[in-house]
């Protein structure tokens, strides 16, 4: 029987506390709370396009600004991911999807090879979906590509609502790390680099 792949992290720090339970081969179950309700709902997204059960409970200092709160909750989720996933072995390693919403198309690849490294190719002349500005999702996924050792890329085609512009990268983002996290049974459990070691 496969190992679980599951994890739990706690991080306290002067500006954010936060709590996440991760399990990458849940049923993309969610209870998310953030104290940003934009925020939640794209956390929500991930979660059920991406085929995990995910927890997250975050307190941060929000009457100053997001920004913590969004680029913390990105760094935990990449820790999870980092410990949930152990070895490696026999995952497909990399992801791709490319999806539409509505007159967005977005395009997401990334690599779990433990070379971080982001690029976000995202430009969007509206930034605000009521108070929160979408380019705080870049400190996100720079927080999870960083944590997690993931090579992440993601660009926005086109597109101008920035609730749209948000919520397709998002789903992408989680359809790519669906893809990349699936075991490929081809690999008999082994690594997925012929370096035979992932750095």
């Amino acid at each position: 029987m496969a190992a679980k792949r599951i994890a739990e992290i706690v991080r306290n720090t002067s500006e954010t506390r936060i709590q996440l339970q991760l399990d990458l081969d849940g049923s993309g179950k969610s209870d998310i709370n953030t104290g940003i309700p934009f925020f939640d709902h794209m956390l929500v997204l991930i979660a059920r396009h991406g085929m995990m059960d995910l927890t997250v409970l975050a307190e941060g200092d929000i009457a100053v600004d997001y920004h913590h709160t969004v680029e913390d909750v990105g760094i935990v989720l990449g820790q999870a991911f980092k410990q949930a996933l152990g070895d490696k072995l026999g995952i497909r390693r990399y992801g791709f999807f490319i999806l539409p919403m509505d007159e967005c198309l977005a395009r997401v690849a990334l690599d779990f090879g433990n070379r971080s490294y982001l690029v976000y190719d995202v430009l969007a002349r509206e930034a605000y979906v009521r108070d929160f500005n979408i380019h705080l999702l870049r400190e996100f996924f720079q927080g999870f590509a960083n944590a997690a050792g993931a090579n992440l890329h993601l660009k926005l085609e086109y597109g101008d609502e920035p609730h749209h512009i948000a919520e397709a990268l998002c789903k992408c983002f989680a359809r790519a790390v669906d893809a990349a996290i699936a075991v490929d049974p081809r690999q008999e459990g082994s690594l997925p680099s012929t370096k035979g070691l992932l750095t």
